[in-house]
């Protein structure tokens, strides 16, 4: 069956549009309620990001999960990661995260996590929209349900994210920016890495409901680059408006994006003997240098599709541990359930420690490969490999390049396009490629 409210992660768009309403979280919240609950009610905790419509869609939601019969439990403002492992510990039916991610703050979505921190499954899923079809219905007055807030939530997640590391290992001595992006993480990163003995300069701490991700954070990093030349800093760490994502910048103010993280993890992993599988799983996109540097030191890239829900599935199917996007969502399955910014940059920190050299020495070895990226408008949802004309300029595009880049089409799964992507170790020929089969597929499927 298809799904007419959930995409890969949640429900998400421009608040007032759409779904995106309080009377759809309303009746959102008694759905979920009602396949959660079973025959004998149960526990949800709800957690959100600094967005100011987080307000009116948390009170939605309560209210909805209050009328079937759910207890609440309000952890307040926390990341995506610490909402899915609260859940756990509270061993509550399922954790609700109001969020859109790096989204401007007009945005927002609703996403779940199982009672074991994962995503839901997707017959749960389809279980909850068919609930949403069905007329709004309350249990008796007696079995309504009661939401209390959690007070220690921020301190449990703090303590978490430090027993990710080693007891011994303390980061005293080490000067480090963190930029929370106005976002989820405000409260609780800088204390994690305080507490580890850091010095810690917090940039973009101070949310006000409109600001979270606001040329700030993983998705705009500079002014993070700047504080980190600025301050002699040794490294920098930015956060995207949930705290699943982290982008991070050496001493020497290089950024350092997902794909490079995934290298300094997998690497330290390798010499300690703890790399399972000896493999790394990364997407369609991960950058052709990543996978020729791990190539390089004896490790595997496995690819899965875009979007993180692909990565945990493919490390879930095959007994692996680590994998991530280039964006910066990074997945230690051995520490958690799902992607955690804050502690994938302490699982750096601790392979800068153990090795007793910089965040830029480690990255010796790993040259990006030029990618140029182009969408291209078509009409409607399209087939790229029904097209012979297309899928042999991609033939011709691959033997040209052969062992010197990769040639990806797709189409979106949200908007009427083709992106066609060509990365190589030749920049200029990179980009005349994907010109090339842009021009293809315009031709082939364009819009007019």
């Amino acid at each position: 069956m298809e799904r007419r409210y959930f995409g890969t992660d949640g429900v998400r768009g421009r608040v007032g549009q759409g779904v995106i309403t309080p009377e759809f979280m309303l009746k959102l919240g008694w759905a979920a309620g009602r396949v959660l609950a079973g025959e004998h009610g149960g526990r949800v905790v709800i957690g959100k990001d600094t967005r100011i419509s987080g307000y009116m869609f948390e009170s939605a939601l309560e209210a909805g999960l209050s009328a079937a019969g759910m207890d609440i439990r309000l952890l307040g403002p926390m990341p995506t990661p610490a909402i899915a492992y609260l859940t756990r510990t509270l061993h509550a039916a399922a954790g609700i995260v109001i969020s859109a991610s790096h989204n401007p703050f007009y945005d927002n979505g609703i996403k779940f996590f199982s009672a074991d921190g994962t995503k839901l499954p997707d017959e749960v899923e389809l279980a909850i929209e068919a609930e949403l079809d069905k007329p709004m219905t309350l249990v008796s007055p007696k079995r309504l349900g009661k939401a209390v807030r959690v007070e220690d939530a921020s301190g449990r997640y703090i303590e978490f994210c430090k027993a990710s590391i080693p007891q011994s290992m303390n980061f005293r001595g080490m000067k480090i920016v963190v930029d929370c992006a106005n976002g989820a993480t405000y409260r609780t990163a800088p204390s994690v890495f305080s507490e580890l003995g850091a010095e810690v300069i917090s940039l973009c701490a101070r949310p006000d409901g409109t600001n979270i991700n606001a040329d700030c954070g993983s998705t705009k990093p500079q002014m993070l680059v700047s504080a980190v030349l600025e301050n002699g800093a040794d490294v920098g760490i930015a956060l995207d408006g949930d705290g699943d994502r982290v982008i991070m910048v050496d001493n020497r103010g290089r950024i350092i994006d997902g794909d490079e993280i995934l290298y300094v993890l997998a690497t330290d992993r390798k010499e300690a003997g703890r790399l399972s599988g000896n493999t790394v799983v990364g997407t369609l996109m991960t950058n052709l240098g990543l996978e020729h540097a791990l190539r390089a030191r004896g490790i595997d890239l496995a690819r899965a599709k875009v979007g993180d829900r692909y990565v945990m599935e493919m490390l879930r199917n095959n007994g692996w541990m680590l994998g991530g996007e280039s964006s910066g969502h990074i997945i230690c399955l051995e520490k958690t359930t799902t992607g955690d910014g804050v502690v994938a940059a302490l699982q750096v920190l601790a392979a800068v420690q153990r090795s007793g050299r910089s965040l830029h020495e480690l990255l010796h070895g790993v040259n990006k490969y030029p990618q140029t990226m182009i969408n291209v408008p078509v009409e409607g949802q399209v087939d790229v490999n029904s097209s012979v004309t297309v899928t042999g300029a991609v033939k011709d595009a691959e033997a040209m390049l052969a062992d010197r880049g990769r040639v990806l089409l797709r189409a979106s799964g949200t908007e009427p396009l083709v992106r066609v992507m060509v990365e190589g170790r030749d920049a200029i020929e990179v980009e005349q490629t994907a010109q090339d089969l842009a021009n293809v597929v315009q031709a082939a499927f364009g819009a007019a």
